[in-house]
């Protein structure tokens, strides 16, 4: 191989580079804020600690655990969406535990997409979505969310159809927007899925983070969906134990079958003591969950206001972790150039829309701001931006 040759197939190499390096390494020379990644930065349930530390300590989860996720937690998961959506599953046939929802969401492309079937999904998207259907050898197709909340635009999915495709990548609530789909235009995409015979692989790691009367509805509950459509969920998200990287996908057996075959060839298996803990973390009381979407309800209406305050566009979310907001009232055109300026400006950083599009200026004017914080954090932050654009 020639020394001028980059050793990285050329169909990753649009991928080699990565924003939130570029954006966390900024905040480090600077001492910024960073409100560019989506993790908390407190905890979750002290008793799922507790759970993981034993299962070390007495040794159950210490050696590998079965491929396909330990029987109990396998088990909490299919009673988890049953519980909360009417969703029955086999928990030995219908259910796959990975090594986090990127996991579940690389193992399912890669089993599922072959060379040159085009995945359509909207944009702006998570950035693995990519990366992933380039691993699969696929043609992905982007379809720019419209208006000014930044909808899903039915009319352009349904045009984008073609006999190639192979699947609709779905995500409610919607990262980086913040969207949470409506029941109608879920129903919409459904209904293009089914006279196409199309797969939907519908992210949902984000299923609990939904605020307001955004209420979050899988795809596969509707009439006719359950059957073409795999569904990824994240412990990680759910209980605020982002380092623990646990997800899993769920299914009809025959697409599952096809996850887990794939799945085998990754990590082969998940971390086991987290494993016992998210087991138990999926039968935790309601409350649990109304608290998390309540205090993260507050942390959105804090950072919202005050970007608001200081002239932002702000795209209030009604899920997830992230605010976005339109950087053109304050002057700016690009929103990669804003996020490069922003940390030497402000001590604060952010990460542009445009990275998660292919046409560019579909989220050129847009940032996402992470609100997954401290509310002292999220309120120095607000004191920074308005020092930096006073």
């Amino acid at each position: 191989m020639s020394r001028r040759t980059p050793p990285l197939v050329p169909r990753l190499r649009p991928h080699a580079d990565s924003v939130f390096a570029e954006m966390s390494q900024l905040a480090l020379e600077v001492g910024a804020i960073n409100l560019g990644q989506g993790f908390p930065d407190t905890d979750g349930p002290s008793e799922l600690k507790e759970i993981a530390t034993a299962a070390i300590q007495d040794g159950s989860g210490n050696q590998y655990p079965p491929s396909i996720g330990i029987p109990e937690l396998r088990q909490a998961i299919a009673a988890h969406q049953a519980r909360f959506y009417g969703i029955e599953l086999d928990p030995k046939t219908d259910v796959v535990v990975t090594t986090g929802a990127s996991e579940a969401l690389v193992a399912t492309l890669l089993a599922l997409v072959d060379a040159g079937d085009e995945v359509v999904m909207f944009e702006p998207w998570f950035d693995i979505y990519s990366a992933a259907i380039s691993m699969a050898n696929g043609q992905r197709v982007g379809v720019p969310m419209s208006g000014p909340g930044l909808r899903p635009d039915i009319d352009a999915l349904r045009a984008a159809i073609t006999p190639k495709t192979r699947m609709i990548l779905l995500n409610s609530p919607h990262n980086p927007t913040g969207v949470v789909f409506t029941r109608e235009e879920l129903q919409a995409v459904a209904t293009i899925a089914i006279e196409n015979d199309i797969l939907v692989l519908s992210d949902e790691a984000y299923e609990h983070l939904w605020f307001d009367d955004g209420e979050h509805i899988p795809i596969c509950t509707l009439p006719q969906m359950f059957e073409r459509t795999i569904t990824v969920g994240s412990g990680g998200k759910s209980f605020s134990f982002t380092g623990w990287k646990v997800g899993w996908a769920t299914g009809p057996r025959e697409l599952i079958a096809a996850v887990r075959a794939a799945r085998q060839h990754l990590s082969f298996a998940s971390g086991g003591p987290f494993q016992y803990a998210m087991a138990h973390g999926l039968g935790l009381p309601d409350q649990y969950y109304r608290e998390l979407r309540s205090d993260l309800a507050l942390k959105r209406d804090l950072l919202c206001a005050g970007l608001e305050e200081l002239g932002f566009g702000v795209i209030r979310p009604q899920g997830t972790y992230f605010a976005t907001t339109d950087v053109r009232p304050l002057g700016y055109t690009d929103g990669l150039t804003f996020c490069r300026e922003l940390p030497n400006r402000a001590g604060v950083v952010a990460i542009p829309h445009g990275v998660f599009c292919d046409d560019v200026e579909v989220g050129k004017p847009y940032v996402r701001w992470a609100f997954c914080k401290r509310t002292g954090v999220l309120q120095a932050a607000i004191d920074r931006l308005r020092a930096g654009f006073s």
